[in-house]
């Protein structure tokens, strides 16, 4: 367990509070001192896991989510906060950091939103989601939209302890659900790093070609599975137009890989450069020290996303569809 950074004791909001709207981040669990880095962000203000800071919000790939517009807001009694937290908006999810038995009074008089895990395959859900805390008995936090459109920005899923071969298919399924997009049937898929399958799993059950490589072999339910193809290997031996031909580009790059951030920054940027892919989703496993300076080379890349999925560890997972 990380060590998280202490609330801040101040008994006001700062000016900057008071003056308007400003940002709250939520940070991964475990990970707050991962997200005070990322941020560098002066002033600011740290309660709990939450890190609010002025001006509009800012990229955080370490922040679960990220409330925007985020206001003080007078709450003189628990029925009035509910009252203006409904006068907002209709959909709230509260996440104490102080008071949390008087945060849950106020949301037992909203209208309830769902936390129960979705099916692959369903779309993220579409209606605003705000989200609220507790500055002191009498006023609020709150932020009528997030980043993310899930409680917290946990996204959850009706999970296959059966067919799967691993849990990491979960972090496909989240950043195909979070993307919006995924391979279409028929579309060649490299699976880097891919053994026991789990990603595989994924791609072929989409109907998707896969050619997946690693060291180690493929648990044999999965290598028997329509499209897949499978070679013993290092996926930083493969050169690109390699698996598709010296004039085919691969649709979909996919990379789990157990190596340094910096290692497979040089094997995107080479495959990049190239131009022998058109869409990318990586994980950047991090030994040891976070390294920003590589998580910030990836999130430079143009049309990149950086994410820390709900069921990522020290990793990041970073996408590019073109």
């Amino acid at each position: 367990m990380r060590a998280a950074a202490p609330d801040s004791q101040t008994a006001s909001p700062p000016e900057w509070m008071r003056a308007g709207v400003f940002a709250g981040y939520l940070a991964a669990p475990d990970f707050l001192p991962e997200l005070l880095a990322e941020l560098d962000a002066t002033p600011r203000l740290v309660l709990g896991d939450m890190v609010f800071a002025p001006g509009p919000a800012r990229p955080a790939a370490w922040a679960q989510n990220i409330w925007l517009d985020a206001r003080l807001v007078p709450a003189p009694s628990i029925g009035q906060a509910a009252k203006t937290l409904r006068a907002i908006q209709r959909n709230w999810w509260p996440h104490p950091v102080r008071l949390a038995r008087r945060a849950a009074l106020i949301a037992d008089k909203l209208p309830k939103v769902s936390a129960k895990p979705q099916i692959f395959g369903e779309p993220a859900p579409a209606a605003p989601l705000g989200s609220f805390t507790l500055w002191d008995e009498t006023t609020l936090i709150a932020a009528p939209a997030c980043l993310s459109p899930y409680p917290d920005g946990r996204c959850q899923f009706v999970e296959d302890r059966e067919s799967a071969p691993s849990r990491a298919y979960l972090k496909l399924w989240e950043a195909f659900t979070l993307l919006g997009v995924h391979p279409a049937p028929g579309e060649l898929c490299l699976d880097l790093g891919a053994s026991p399958g789990g990603w595989t799993w994924v791609l072929a059950g989409l109907g998707a070609r896969v050619f997946s490589l690693d060291r180690a072999p493929l648990d044999s339910r999965i290598e028997r599975m329509a499209g897949v193809e499978h070679c013993l290997g290092s996926g930083f031996g493969l050169e690109p137009h390699c698996a598709g031909g010296p004039e085919a580009r691969v649709d979909w790059l996919f990379s789990d890989m157990a190596c340094y951030p910096e290692r497979l920054l040089e094997l995107v940027q080479r495959w990049l450069k190239a131009e022998a892919c058109r869409n990318f989703v990586c994980t950047l496993k991090f030994q040891g020290a976070t390294d920003h300076a590589t998580a910030r080379a990836f999130a430079a890349i143009p049309g990149s996303r950086l994410l820390h999925l709900s069921c990522n560890k020290h990793e990041l997972t970073w996408a590019l569809l073109r």
